[in-house]
């Protein structure tokens, strides 16, 4: 493990070296996975690397561990709340497409949630560009694979170092560097609204995918579930497509 984290910390001081830039920064949601980036960046850039919280009507622990994770690698920080601008903006496109008469009430939970995860992105993006920083991601191999992120959201990022890990590995890394506990055994989530976990959603387990991704026998039920979401989220993972010239 300690291999592992000086191998990613070495990557990232080269990727910041190519970009030209003068450090990074990450989302910190109070999960296992933006932790162990936290820890990540602070060890590649001790003066160098920022976390940012962004509550958006944000489960009420999440926050709390979030300032546990920054204030055990001692990580520089700063909070954005984005829960009014994410109101005004939500309501006002719903009231336009009631309007209409076009507003799908179907998915408006998911919009809902979309629209925080890209609005956390542009302010992920802002604060980059005051200090020239790059914007890291969180993304495992597990979510990368399943296409469990929200395009241009999450996913909008410009590095992803721990997207070769599987979750399984995240959190045997989370321990070696003294990720607050709380944080490493919570149930994983998006916080997308009450009571949604990760699992729950996808419709399998991370040790199901974990298995699957070393080439490990599951049950079929499981493997036809991760195959059909690493089919669906190709798009995810490219860059948009154009026609032929």
């Amino acid at each position: 493990m300690e291999k592992k984290v000086e191998e990613i910390v070495s990557w990232l001081r080269e990727k910041k070296e190519e970009a030209n830039v003068n450090g990074l920064l990450v989302g910190v949601s109070g999960g296992i996975d933006s932790a162990v980036v936290s820890n990540l960046i602070k060890k590649a850039f001790p003066d160098n690397s920022l976390g940012v919280i962004m509550p958006c009507k944000s489960q009420s622990d999440d926050q709390v561990h979030a300032k546990r994770v920054i204030d055990a690698c001692d990580l520089k920080s700063m909070t954005v709340d984005l829960t009014e601008t994410h109101n005004v903006m939500f309501s006002t496109i719903k009231d336009q497409l009631k309007q209409t008469g076009d507003f799908n009430e179907e998915n408006e939970q998911l919009a809902d949630a979309n629209l925080r995860a890209r609005l956390r992105m542009s302010t992920l993006y802002t604060v980059a560009t005051n200090y020239n920083y790059l914007v890291v991601g969180t993304d495992n191999a597990a979510e990368w694979y399943t296409g469990y992120f929200t395009k241009y959201g999450d996913g909008g990022v410009d590095l992803v170092p721990i997207s070769n890990l599987t979750k399984g590995e995240v959190r045997e890394m989370a321990e070696y560097l003294g990720v607050p506990d709380e944080v490493i055994h919570k149930q994983p989530s998006a916080g997308l609204w009450e009571g949604q976990t990760d699992e729950n959603e996808m419709g399998t387990s991370y040790a199901m995918i974990d298995q699957h991704l070393k080439g490990e026998e599951i049950p079929d039920k499981d493997r036809e579930i991760i195959e059909a979401l690493h089919k669906r989220s190709a798009h995810k993972r490219q860059m948009p497509p154009s026609p032929p010239q």
